[in-house]
């Protein structure tokens, strides 16, 4: 059998594309960083704080893990004694936990507030600052983002 007009069309299109085709794969190859950063996935982990004491710590560690890693998830989640730093007017001898939380806040790191904790203590949701989120249970929060969400469990 002869080819035909078609055949020579066809395989005239396959030649054409298959160097653009083939380059492709080189392209990503070359680029390492791509290539890393497609195979990797996200860090995400989750800060658990239940002692204000150390909020200003949790905060600078916080502010440490963005600047090694831009592209890090951070929640931070708090309970008992920890959301005290998250109420309206927190502050310590170094001056309002507010806008380190809305630094923070601006870099990408959530904050979260256990409302058990509030209910508790007879407070609403607007006694937390406006850079926090309060959710039903910190530690619920906690076990949901490990399990369900693949958060590293961090305890500063």
């Amino acid at each position: 059998m002869k080819p035909t007009f078609l055949y020579y069309a066809l395989l005239s299109t396959c030649l054409i594309a298959a160097p653009a085709l083939a380059a492709e794969p080189a392209k990503s190859a070359a680029n390492p960083v791509a290539r890393k950063a497609a195979e990797e996935p996200q860090e995400k982990v989750v800060y658990h704080i239940n002692d204000s004491s150390n909020a200003r710590i949790a905060m600078r560690n916080a502010d440490n893990h963005i600047n090694a890693a831009p592209d890090a998830k951070i929640v931070v989640v708090t309970h008992g004694k920890g959301i005290d730093f998250l109420l309206n007017d927190a502050k310590d001898d170094k001056g309002a936990f507010q806008p380190q939380v809305a630094g923070l806040r601006d870099r990408g790191v959530d904050f979260r507030v256990c409302r058990n904790t509030l209910k508790g203590r007879n407070l609403t949701d607007e006694a937390v600052i406006m850079e926090a989120k309060v959710v039903p249970s910190g530690v619920a929060e906690i076990g949901k983002l490990q399990a369900k969400e693949g958060f590293v469990y961090l305890k500063p």
